[in-house]
Protein backbone atom coordinates (compact mmCIF):
# COMPACT_ATOMS: atom_id res chain seq x y z
CA UNK A 1 0.00 0.00 0.00
CA UNK A 2 1.50 2.76 -0.79
CA UNK A 3 0.62 6.21 1.63
CA UNK A 4 2.92 9.44 1.19
CA UNK A 5 5.25 11.13 -0.51
CA UNK A 6 8.49 9.20 -0.69
CA UNK A 7 10.74 9.58 2.44
CA UNK A 8 13.78 8.15 2.84
CA UNK A 9 14.44 6.12 5.81
CA UNK A 10 17.29 3.87 7.51
CA UNK A 11 16.91 0.23 8.33
CA UNK A 12 19.08 -1.59 10.49
CA UNK A 13 19.53 -5.43 9.21
CA UNK A 14 20.40 -8.13 11.65
CA UNK A 15 20.85 -11.99 11.79
CA UNK A 16 22.59 -14.56 13.62
CA UNK A 17 20.69 -17.65 13.11
CA UNK A 18 20.45 -20.20 10.17
CA UNK A 19 22.54 -18.63 7.60
CA UNK A 20 22.30 -14.93 7.68
CA UNK A 21 24.30 -13.81 5.05
CA UNK A 22 22.07 -15.47 2.58
CA UNK A 23 19.05 -14.19 4.62
CA UNK A 24 20.55 -10.53 4.14
CA UNK A 25 20.80 -11.42 0.94
CA UNK A 26 17.44 -12.75 0.49
CA UNK A 27 15.76 -9.52 2.48
CA UNK A 28 17.60 -7.20 0.64
CA UNK A 29 16.54 -8.19 -2.77
CA UNK A 30 12.59 -8.60 -1.71
CA UNK A 31 13.08 -5.59 -0.80
CA UNK A 32 13.83 -4.06 -3.80
CA UNK A 33 10.98 -6.12 -5.35
CA UNK A 34 8.37 -3.95 -2.91
CA UNK A 35 6.03 -1.16 -4.64
CA UNK A 36 6.66 1.67 -2.68
CA UNK A 37 10.34 0.72 -1.36
CA UNK A 38 13.67 1.59 -3.75
CA UNK A 39 16.87 0.55 -2.29
CA UNK A 40 19.37 3.67 -2.42
CA UNK A 41 22.24 2.40 -0.24
CA UNK A 42 23.12 -0.60 1.05
CA UNK A 43 26.49 -0.98 3.44
CA UNK A 44 28.74 -3.86 3.56
CA UNK A 45 27.79 -6.95 6.07
CA UNK A 46 29.62 -6.77 9.28
CA UNK A 47 30.28 -9.32 11.91
CA UNK A 48 29.95 -8.21 15.08
CA UNK A 49 29.86 -9.93 18.80
CA UNK A 50 26.26 -9.95 20.46
CA UNK A 51 25.57 -7.41 22.54
CA UNK A 52 23.37 -8.33 25.60
CA UNK A 53 21.10 -11.66 25.35
CA UNK A 54 22.04 -15.25 26.53
CA UNK A 55 25.85 -15.87 26.67
CA UNK A 56 27.67 -18.02 23.76
CA UNK A 57 25.33 -16.89 20.76
CA UNK A 58 26.90 -16.63 17.77
CA UNK A 59 28.23 -13.53 16.04
CA UNK A 60 25.55 -11.52 14.10
CA UNK A 61 25.58 -10.24 10.72
CA UNK A 62 24.69 -6.71 10.53
CA UNK A 63 23.79 -3.91 7.45
CA UNK A 64 22.10 -0.54 6.99
CA UNK A 65 19.74 0.15 4.08
CA UNK A 66 18.65 3.89 2.97
CA UNK A 67 15.29 3.30 1.01
CA UNK A 68 13.00 5.62 -0.42
CA UNK A 69 9.30 4.79 0.02
CA UNK A 70 6.12 5.94 0.17
CA UNK A 71 5.07 3.65 2.89
CA UNK A 72 3.97 5.27 5.89
CA UNK A 73 6.58 4.29 9.24
CA UNK A 74 3.47 2.45 10.09
CA UNK A 75 3.46 -0.02 6.68
CA UNK A 76 7.06 -0.33 6.90
CA UNK A 77 7.08 -1.06 10.08
CA UNK A 78 4.68 -3.69 9.60
CA UNK A 79 6.25 -4.68 6.55
CA UNK A 80 9.40 -5.59 8.62
CA UNK A 81 7.69 -7.64 10.76
CA UNK A 82 5.86 -9.46 8.32
CA UNK A 83 9.45 -10.11 6.54
CA UNK A 84 10.91 -11.23 10.41
CA UNK A 85 8.06 -13.41 10.89
CA UNK A 86 8.32 -15.10 7.14
CA UNK A 87 12.21 -15.47 7.91
CA UNK A 88 11.17 -17.67 11.42
CA UNK A 89 11.51 -14.75 13.63
CA UNK A 90 10.66 -16.10 16.92
CA UNK A 91 9.77 -12.99 19.87
CA UNK A 92 10.70 -14.07 23.12
CA UNK A 93 13.64 -13.23 25.30
CA UNK A 94 15.19 -9.74 24.53
CA UNK A 95 18.29 -9.82 22.84
CA UNK A 96 18.42 -13.34 21.46
CA UNK A 97 19.37 -14.93 19.00
CA UNK A 98 17.65 -14.35 15.84
CA UNK A 99 17.07 -15.43 11.87
CA UNK A 100 16.08 -12.11 11.60
CA UNK A 101 16.01 -8.48 12.87
CA UNK A 102 14.91 -5.32 10.77
CA UNK A 103 14.54 -2.14 12.85
CA UNK A 104 13.59 1.18 11.62
CA UNK A 105 16.39 3.16 12.41
CA UNK A 106 15.44 6.55 11.36
CA UNK A 107 12.40 8.28 8.37
CA UNK A 108 12.85 11.56 7.31
CA UNK A 109 13.17 13.74 10.27
CA UNK A 110 10.05 12.22 12.04
CA UNK A 111 10.34 11.98 15.34
CA UNK A 112 8.01 9.82 17.04
CA UNK A 113 7.26 7.74 20.36
CA UNK A 114 4.20 5.37 20.67
CA UNK A 115 4.17 1.93 21.92
CA UNK A 116 4.36 0.28 18.50
CA UNK A 117 7.50 3.11 16.91
CA UNK A 118 10.14 5.32 18.52
CA UNK A 119 11.78 7.22 15.92
CA UNK A 120 14.83 7.53 15.25
CA UNK A 121 15.14 3.76 16.61
CA UNK A 122 15.82 4.74 20.70
CA UNK A 123 19.20 2.75 21.16
CA UNK A 124 21.02 4.21 17.42
CA UNK A 125 23.37 6.38 19.06
CA UNK A 126 24.77 4.25 21.36
CA UNK A 127 25.37 0.53 18.86
CA UNK A 128 28.60 0.67 17.11
CA UNK A 129 26.59 -2.23 15.35
CA UNK A 130 24.49 0.03 13.97
CA UNK A 131 26.17 3.29 13.38
CA UNK A 132 29.40 1.83 12.10
CA UNK A 133 26.95 0.58 8.56
CA UNK A 134 25.26 3.82 8.70
CA UNK A 135 27.92 5.95 8.79
CA UNK A 136 28.93 4.26 5.36
CA UNK A 137 26.13 4.94 3.67
CA UNK A 138 24.96 8.54 5.72
CA UNK A 139 28.17 9.82 7.45
CA UNK A 140 25.99 13.18 7.27
CA UNK A 141 22.33 12.34 8.56
CA UNK A 142 21.53 14.23 11.35
CA UNK A 143 20.17 12.64 14.60
CA UNK A 144 17.12 14.95 15.02
CA UNK A 145 16.49 15.03 18.60
CA UNK A 146 20.65 14.80 19.35
CA UNK A 147 21.57 17.39 16.51
CA UNK A 148 24.92 15.47 15.70
CA UNK A 149 25.54 13.45 12.01
CA UNK A 150 26.02 9.86 12.25
CA UNK A 151 29.87 9.99 12.07
CA UNK A 152 29.81 12.36 15.18
CA UNK A 153 27.68 9.70 17.07
CA UNK A 154 29.88 7.03 15.93
CA UNK A 155 33.18 9.12 17.05
CA UNK A 156 31.80 9.74 20.68
CA UNK A 157 31.42 6.51 21.30
CA UNK A 158 34.01 5.33 23.84
CA UNK A 159 34.39 1.92 22.39
CA UNK A 160 34.37 0.24 18.79
CA UNK A 161 35.42 -3.04 18.71
CA UNK A 162 33.92 -5.98 18.04
CA UNK A 163 32.82 -4.99 14.58
CA UNK A 164 34.61 -6.67 11.50
CA UNK A 165 33.89 -6.39 7.74
CA UNK A 166 32.48 -9.65 6.53
CA UNK A 167 31.81 -8.35 2.76
CA UNK A 168 31.39 -5.11 1.01
CA UNK A 169 29.38 -6.66 -1.75
CA UNK A 170 26.37 -8.61 -1.28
Amino acid sequence: MIDSVPQIAYLGLGANLGEPVETLRQVKRLLEERDGVCIRKASSLYWTDPVGGPPGQPDYLNAALEVETELSPEHLLRLALAMEGDFGRVRGEHWAPRTLDIDILAYGELERRNPDLTLPHPGIHQRTFVLVPLVEIAPGWVHPTKGKTARELLDALPDRSGIRLCMEVW
